[in-house]
């Protein structure tokens, strides 16, 4: 089991290393005290001037990540509704319920459903008690733009490399380590998840910042000295990242990404070009925000909006995908064993 867990462990070095919602909207209404409606002012700043992103921050955000159909049209909701979700929410993620995931924790609440099973099939049905709490604000999707709240169409190209990528896992499932999707391969961007193992720590210096991902323990290392980019020959998982300061907010440019023959994913493709934006609000929150540009995917570029929670009191452990560690030589083997079996029935 996977679960996500905060301690302190003293070593930084780690670091480098319903209401009816469907209907139309709704006059007068108003935002909650919520970070969406929070503009920077006084964050902390370290001796060189810069605001200080140094510290480990939490996304656990119930908003979806696309617009429901059933709020179309609909950017914000009203603090009442808003209360009726979260009652919602609590009424059915009690503890008892199966573990949910993304965005099931919003949409289960819009949809005032009795009852939650859990989409997770691969790795067991453990319940609602191992996950952290989700907070709900206004907004109907972290999409901003386009303003319908939803990812942009997918190119041709794109569509093509998913069947391919989906006919290819299922011919060569286990034909190696690399092949088994429950392998633990690593951690992605952008930074999109809540509520799973969605924490960062940022270690921040004048030449260079730190964001270690909680999620198979990854860490990107951004250069601000203004370095060239990679030749295009060099391609990375997590692409190739360069970092500037526009005033208060840190402008991370990434390229050079390697792409995967698993197709799917939000915008990595080796053509894909990431701008993502840190801008510390003030001493409890940061705003993420990152652009996708890939035009091998999406049929225009398309940003989404999250605001991270400083947890001043938190250090990250490793997380360690262990059912991937334990289970890689039994998958492996099982799969060899049925090559074996189905070549012996055929003589």
């Amino acid at each position: 089991m996977k679960c996500r867990w905060l301690v302190s462990i003293g070593v930084l070095a780690i670091v480098i290393g319903v209401l009816s919602l469907a209907a139309g909207p709704v006059a007068g209404q108003t935002r909650a005290a919520s970070a969406t409606n929070q503009h920077a002012s006084n964050p902390p700043r370290t001796a060189d001037g810069r605001p200080d992103l140094t510290g480990v921050w939490s996304h656990n955000a119930a908003t979806p990540f696309q617009r429901p159909k059933e709020l179309e049209g609909r950017e914000l909701l009203t603090d009442a509704e808003v209360a009726v979700l979260k009652k919602n929410a609590a009424q059915l993620f009690n503890g008892a319920t199966d573990a949910a995931f993304g965005d099931e924790v919003f949409l289960a609440a819009l949809k005032e459903a009795q009852t939650h099973k859990s989409s997770d099939t691969q790795v067991g049905n453990y319940n609602q008690f191992w996950i952290v709490d989700r907070e709900f604000d206004n907004r109907t999707s972290l999409i901003v733009d386009p303003p319908d709240g939803r990812l942009p169409a997918l190119t041709a190209e794109a569509k093509r490399r998913n069947e391919e990528a989906a006919e290819y896992s299922r011919v060569h499932y286990a034909d190696g380590p690399e092949d088994v999707p429950h392998n633990c391969y690593g951690g992605s961007v952008p930074l999109l998840g809540a509520g799973y193992n969605n924490y960062y720590q940022i270690l921040q210096t004048p030449t260079d910042v730190a964001i270690h991902m909680e999620m198979m323990h990854d860490t990107r290392i951004v250069p601000l000295d203004g370095r060239p980019q990679l030749p295009d020959t060099i391609r990375l998982r997590f692409g190739s990242p360069r970092g500037r300061w526009e005033g208060d907010t840190l402008v991370v440019e990434t390229t050079n990404f390697r792409g995967s023959r698993r197709g799917g994913g939000r915008g990595n493709s080796a053509t894909s070009h990431l701008t993502e934006k840190f801008t510390r609000m003030n001493a409890s929150t940061l705003k993420y925000e990152v652009t996708v540009n890939d035009p091998a995917t999406f049929t225009k570029p398309w940003t989404a909006v999250l605001y991270w929670k400083a947890e001043p009191t938190a250090q990250i452990y490793e997380y360690a995908c262990h059912e991937g560690n334990e289970s890689m030589a039994g998958t492996l083997s099982g799969y060899r064993a049925q090559e074996k079996a189905a070549k012996t029935g055929s003589r």
